[in-house]
Parts: C-alpha cells; sequence; structure tokens
C-alpha cells in the first residue's frame, strides 16, 4: 500500500495568522505531499512495498539510501509537526509540567531553550522536545534526519525550521516565527500525549 499524505488535524485556516491558510497551500499541499510522492516512486525498486513507514525511514538510514531516507523522514517529520501544533493552545500540566519544573525550572525557560536551539540551528532542519534516558532534553537535527533514527530518542514534539515553514508569512525572520508558534500554538497536550514513549507510531503509516 502506497503511503498516503495525511490530512491536517484542523482546518488549514485553523492557525491563522501565526501560521496562514496560504502556508499550509504550500507547505502541506505542495512540500509534504511532494515527499509522500517521491518516497511512493522508490519503494517498488527496494523492494519495500507494504513496509511501515517506520520500517523504510530505519532501512534507508542502516543501508546509507540518502534519497529514500531524506523523502521518507520528511514524511514523517512533517506528520509530527502538524500534531505538534493545535488552535487551542494551553500551557502544560500534570505529569509534563512537573517534569519541565523538575528539567528546566519553568515551561518558560524550556521554550527559551527551544527558541534558542531552533534559531542558532543553522540551514534546515527541525527543532525538537524529547524524552532521552527519563528526561526532557531540547535539541536539533539536520535536514530530514529524525528521532526515528535513533534508538532510545523519544519525540514528544517538534518544529519545523526549514524555511518553507515560515518564509510566507515571516520572510527570513525565523526568529519571529519561532516566538509566535511557541507562545500561540504549540500543543503541550500532544507532547504530554507522547510522555507514553508511543510518539513514534502516532506519524507512523503501514
Amino acid at each position: 500500500m502506497a503511503f498516503e499524505l495525511p490530512p491536517l488535524p484542523y482546518a488549514k485556516d485553523a492557525l491563522a495568522p501565526t501560521m496562514s491558510a496560504e502556508t499550509f497551500d504550500f507547505h502541506h499541499g505542495k512540500h509534504h505531499k511532494a515527499y509522500v510522492d517521491k518516497t511512493n516512486g522508490m519503494l517498488s525498486d527496494k523492494g519495500l512495498e507494504g513496509a511501515a513507514l517506520t520500517k523504510v525511514i530505519r532501512h534507508a538510514k542502516e543501508t546509507g539510501d540518502k534519497g529514500l531516507f531524506n523523502n521518507s523522514a520528511q514524511i514523517w517529520n512533517h506528520s509530527f509537526f502538524w500534531h505538534s501544533l493545535t488552535p487551542d493552545h494551553a500551557a502544560p500540566s500534570g505529569k509534563l509540567a512537573d517534569m519541565i519544573a523538575s528539567d528546566f525550572g519553568s515551561t518558560e525557560a524550556l521554550v527559551k531553550a527551544l527558541v534558542a536551539e531552533s534559531t542558532n540551528h543553522f540551514a534546515s532542519g527541525w527543532g525538537w522536545l524529547v524524552l532521552d534516558g527519563g528526561k526532557l532534553k531540547v535539541t536539533s537535527l539536520h535536514d530530514a534526519d529524525t528521532p526515528v533514527a535513533y534508538e532510545g530518542m523519544q519525540p514528544l514534539l517538534t518544529i519545523d525550521v526549514w524555511e518553507h515553514a515560515y518564509y510566507i508569512d515571516y520572510r527570513n525572520a525565523r526568529p519571529g516565527y519561532l516566538e509566535a508558534v511557541t507562545s500561540k500554538i504549540l500543543n503541550w497536550e500532544f507532547a504530554a500525549m507522547n510522555l507514553d514513549g508511543k510518539g513514534i507510531s502516532r506519524a507512523d503509516q503501514g
């Protein structure tokens, strides 16, 4: 079964003005779709028809197949990213809030670290909040790289820092984009859900 472009978990204008419907037309409707189409076009030559998306990503990483890795990983990364955003932004609560207080001191400190990591990340990539060794950790990965490829890195939420994530609404102002996303549409409820260690499966297909 071929991979599909997953629907957005909200209407494409639901995050405006922080993220516009026009951005989703391009980012989801064109960029994300292109990764799906390119991955599907490669599967038959690799003998991977019917394999789960995460299996395809790990196979590509292990075999050094950069083309397949870049496109399949970007399907997963973007699928996870859409769920990391919400029109119903609310502060962290419960277990997640307790962990944030323990590992970062405050939500404000965590957000500051995530914005700094993502702003200073050179060129294209992704800012991540992950659970690593039972502790919350802020990190970033380059280009299409993904937690799917790393044993023990459990993703909680992510922010896309490829230029196509913000060039329509923020031109080249990555810091402005990051400040807006983290303060207005970041989905802490999704992050809390992923404390169960099943975050990778929530953007899988197949």
